[in-house]
């Protein structure tokens, strides 16, 4: 694993309830606001929030398993002081090996899932610095979800447009 993924793992796991008011993505209705390349900028207001929250999203499909499908979400915190990677893995992947992610032919580390919920399970990680700057540079990811400890199925994510998407979002 990447230095400084796993501390991001760990304040992650200490934080978590702390993002659960946020939008997770798929399951929030909302309005397309700008497309940028491969990634979409969706604002809405949640029940509750006195203010429109945005997130960048990319939904996804294996190519050769059309039941694998992911939603890769970016969004910022209430407080604007983190963003967090957060991907939405269906039900049924083998939770203790985590999320896999490469990121143009390279081994970049495992995400683990946080929680789940109906509508699949949740891995998240905060977007610090090196993390950011592969996804911004890079051409091509591939996250990787296992259904059995060998069996790890890739689902490609195209990544043009993710840094002005990135820099776009509010």
């Amino acid at each position: 694993m990447r230095p400084g993924l796993s501390t991001a793992l760990a304040t992650l796991f200490s934080a978590a309830t702390l993002f659960c008011a946020l939008p997770a993505g798929a399951q929030q209705p909302g309005k397309v606001k700008e497309t940028h390349g491969a990634w979409s900028i969706i604002c809405d207001t949640p029940a509750g929030a006195t203010a429109e929250q945005c997130v960048m999203m990319q939904n996804v499909i294996a190519e050769d398993r059309p039941e694998m499908g992911l939603s890769v979400v970016v969004l910022r915190t209430a407080d604007g002081k983190a963003e967090i990677l957060r991907v939405l893995a269906p039900l049924g992947v083998l939770l203790p090996n985590g999320l896999g992610l490469n990121v143009d032919g390279k081994d970049i580390g495992r995400a683990y899932f946080v929680r789940c919920f109906g509508d699949g399970c949740y891995a998240e990680v905060i977007l610090e610095k090196p993390l950011l700057d592969t996804l911004k540079t890079g051409k091509s990811a591939t996250f990787i979800v296992f259904q059995t400890p060998e069996e790890g199925i890739g689902i490609p994510v195209d990544l043009s447009g993710f840094g002005e998407g990135f820099a776009a979002l509010p």
